[in-house]
C-alpha cells in the first residue's frame, strides 16, 4: 500500500528544499569561490587542495588533523592592505591612520611578529594577551589593552610594559586605574571606550555600541545622577581631572561580521560632535579618535566583503566633512581590524569518519518546480534526504556555529569527484547534538570515511574560542610560507590534558 500522507523524493541532483534560501546549488563541486580562501590555496594537477603548493595530504601526514592551516603571506598581505588603503585615505585629514590588529582574533607570537614587521599595533583584552605580546618582543607602545573588567594585576602589567594605551570601560575603572598609577608614581595614558547608541546588523551578541551591554561609558543624557549629564561626559571630565592619567581620546566599537558602512558613518559623526562638545563646553583636546573593527569577511559564497580601500574611503569622507562642519581639527584616527586580516588566511582541515543520510519532512505545497514536487506531491508532507557527514574536529576547534548560528561552507579537499551533489551538514564527534561545524553544504555524494574536508574562513575566533569538550585536545596551528610549513601553535596532547589534572599523581 502507497503511503499517502508522506513521499520519498530524490532531491539529490537538484535544489534541496531543505537547503536555507541563499545557498545555491553550485555548478562545480570542485571549483573555490575566490573570496573564502587565501591567495595561496588552490588545486594540483591531481585535484588535491594545496596551499602555497603543499598538499593537504602532506600536512594531514606531519601534523594530523584537524589542524589549522594558515597562509603567512596572505595574512602579511591583508594586513599590508589595511595599513596602506587607510594612510592613503587619511594622509589629508590626520596625516595617516594607527591600525591595531585586534589580537582576540587569533593571537600567538609568530603573529605578534609578522603584525609589527608590517607596521600595525597590538590590541589584547586580557593579561594572558599582553603576555604574549610581551613574550613576543613588542614596544609596550604599540600596544593597547582593552577589557570592561581589568584587574589591579592587568593594570600593573599595562604600566610595567608602559602600554600606548589603556582601554577604559566604566567609571570604576577609571577610578582604579587612577588610583593604581598614582600610586606608583606613574601617569596611564587612557582612552575612554563610549557607547553611541548605534545599531550594527549583525547577530545580537556581537553587536556591541548599543546601550544594553556590557561595554562602555553611555553617551546618553541622564546616564549619570546629574540631570543632563552623560557617563561618557562625566568621565572626561574626571579623567582630565587626574594627575596620573593622560587622556588620549575616545573609542568606540559597534560590533562584528559588518559589511555596510552606515554604522561606522554614524558612529563617527557622533564621537566626532561628542569630541567637538568637550572642547567648546570644558577647553578639553581630545587628540586620538579610536573607531573600532568589525569588518566582515565571507563565510559562504553569498557574503559580499568590502575591500579596505572601500571602507577607508567611505570612512574618510564622514571624518572629512563632520570635521570641517564642526570647524575642529580631525583628531589622529586609530582603527582595529581582526577577523578581516586573519579570518581569511586560514582553514581547518578534517578527515571524515561515519556518515549517515536521514530523510527529512518538508511540506510539498508551494515548492518551486524542479525540486522534486509534482501534482501527486503538492500540498502533502514529502522526506528530503540530508546527509550528516562527521569529522574528526567540531565545537571543540570551532564553536561559532552553535554560539551564534554562523554558516561555513566546506569543500571536499584530498580530491575531486564528478559525483552528484547532496545537501549535508557536517558535524563534528561531540557528545552534543548541537555539534554542527557546517550547518548546510552541497558535498559530493560519493564523499567517504577517510576523505579530507576543508572549512574555509576559519582564521578568527576559532581557535582562540577552542576548547577541550570531552577532553579533546586542540588542534595545532600550521603556517606556510615560500612552499614550506611550520606549527607556530602546537596542537595538544592527551599528556597536556593529564598535566593538569592534579589527582594524576596521586
Amino acid at each position: 500500500m502507497t503511503d499517502t500522507s508522506s513521499q520519498s523524493v530524490n532531491a539529490a541532483v537538484s535544489p534541496s528544499p531543505l537547503a536555507p534560501d541563499w545557498l545555491q546549488l553550485p555548478s562545480d563541486l570542485n571549483a573555490l569561490h575566490e573570496p573564502l580562501w587565501a591567495a595561496g590555496v588552490a588545486r594540483d594537477d591531481d585535484g588535491e587542495l594545496t596551499i602555497d603548493g603543499v598538499a593537504v595530504s602532506e600536512l594531514k601526514r606531519q601534523y594530523g588533523t584537524p589542524l589549522f592551516v594558515m597562509s603567512e603571506m596572505d595574512f602579511r598581505s591583508r594586513a599590508r592592505a589595511f595599513m596602506d588603503a587607510f594612510n592613503e585615505a587619511f594622509e589629508d585629514i590626520c596625516g595617516g591612520v594607527d591600525v591595531y590588529y585586534a589580537g582576540k582574533s587569533f593571537l600567538c607570537t609568530s603573529v605578534v611578529r609578522w603584525v609589527e614587521e608590517e607596521g600595525l599595533r597590538l590590541d589584547t583584552a586580557s593579561g594572558g594577551e599582553l603576555a604574549v605580546a610581551a613574550r613576543a618582543g613588542i614596544p609596550g607602545s604599540e600596544v593597547a589593552l582593552h577589557g570592561n573588567n581589568k584587574s589591579d594585576g592587568e593594570i600593573h602589567r599595562a604600566l610595567d610594559m608602559e602600554l600606548g594605551r589603556i582601554v577604559v570601560d566604566s567609571m570604576a575603572e577609571l577610578e582604579r586605574v587612577a588610583r593604581i598609577a598614582a600610586e606608583r608614581g606613574d601617569t596611564a595614558k587612557v582612552m575612554l571606550r563610549l557607547t553611541p547608541g548605534v545599531h550594527a546588523h549583525t547577530h545580537e551578541f556581537i553587536a556591541t555600541a548599543h546601550e544594553d551591554q556590557k561595554f562602555g561609558l553611555s553617551m546618553a543624557e541622564d546616564s549619570t545622577e546629574q540631570a543632563g549629564l552623560s557617563a561618557a561626559e562625566e568621565a572626561v571630565a574626571a579623567a582630565a581631572g587626574y594627575p596620573s592619567i593622560e587622556l588620549l581620546g575616545l573609542h568606540c566599537h559597534i560590533g562584528s561580521q559588518i559589511f555596510e558602512p552606515d554604522g561606522f558613518a554614524l558612529a563617527a559623526e557622533k564621537l566626532l560632535d561628542f569630541l567637538a562638545a568637550m572642547q567648546a563646553k570644558y577647553s578639553i583636546v581630545l587628540p586620538e579618535l579610536d573607531l573600532g573593527g568589525g569588518y566582515g569577511i565571507a563565510y559562504t559564497p553569498v557574503d559580499t566583503p568590502r575591500p579596505a580601500a572601500e571602507i577607508a574611503q567611505a570612512m574618510a569622507a564622514v571624518v572629512r566633512s563632520k570635521c570641517a562642519e564642526l570647524g575642529i581639527s580631525a583628531p589622529r584616527i586609530s582603527i582595529e581590524p581582526g577577523r578581516a586580516i586573519v579570518g581569511s588566511t586560514t582553514f581547518t582541515l578534517y578527515e571524515v569518519g561515519t556518515l549517515k543520510t536521514v530523510r527529512v519532512d518538508a511540506p510539498g505545497a508551494g515548492t518551486p518546480a524542479g525540486q522534486g514536487t509534482t501534482t501527486a506531491t503538492a500540498g502533502k508532507n514529502v522526506t528530503y534526504p540530508r546527509r550528516y557527514v562527521s569529522v574528526d574536529g567540531g565545537m571543540s576547534d570551532n564553536p561559532r556555529p552553535v554560539l551564534y548560528d554562523a554558516d561555513y561552507s566546506a569543500v571536499l579537499a584530498s580530491r575531486t569527484s564528478a559525483a552528484a551533489p547532496q545537501l549535508s551538514r557536517v558535524v563534528g564527534k561531540h557528545c552534543e547534538s548541537g555539534d554542527i561545524v557546517v550547518r548546510d553544504v552541497y558535498l559530493p555524494e560519493d564523499v567517504a570515511a577517510g576523505d579530507l574536508l576543508a572549512v574555509p574562513g576559519t582564521g578568527a575566533y576559532c581557535w582562540a574560542l577552542s576548547s577541550n569538550y570531552n577532553y579533546l585536545a586542540r588542534p595545532g596551528v600550521v603556517a606556510l610560507r615560500d612552499g614550506s610549513a611550520r606549527l607556530i601553535v602546537r596542537g595538544e596532547t592527551e599528556e597536556d590534558l593529564l598535566n593538569r589534572d592534579m589527582g594524576v599523581s596521586e
